[in-house]
């Protein structure tokens, strides 16, 4: 499992390694069922906290992303990754209805604001 955190980040720690792996289950890096490694494995991997590992992992398991079963370890939740992407657009949509708003009370086009977005994506401006 590829992790990479950043300590200049303004993201807390746990919150980028819970990013980094719903990312690699939404796009099937991980499948259901896979076997992830243990809270103190992973922590010693990431160089960091095993109780901010804890923390990705209960927030991962808040979100139905994974589960744990005691004496067994922690695996990729069966949830319909379909479900789970269709969450996150919905999210995604949230934030962008509010930046088209902001954007049109700023005077921003359509064609500049398309722009901004693909900057951000990092397709770079055409």
């Amino acid at each position: 499992m590829d992790i990479i955190i950043s300590n200049s980040s303004n993201k807390p720690l746990y919150e980028q390694v819970a990013q980094q792996i719903k990312k690699q289950i939404v796009t099937g890096d991980l499948k259901p069922g896979e076997l992830l490694p243990s809270i103190r494995l992973l922590a010693k991997e990431l160089r960091i906290s095993v109780i901010t590992t804890k923390r990705a992992y209960e927030e991962l398991e808040r979100d139905g992303f994974i589960i744990t079963v005691p004496g067994k370890g922690t695996f990729v939740s069966d949830k319909n990754v379909n479900l789970i992407r269709e969450e996150q657009l919905k999210e995604v949509e949230t934030h962008l209805e509010t930046a088209v708003a902001s954007a049109k009370l700023a005077g921003i086009t359509l064609e500049e604001l398309i722009k901004v977005l693909k900057m951000f994506y990092g397709e770079g401006v055409q």
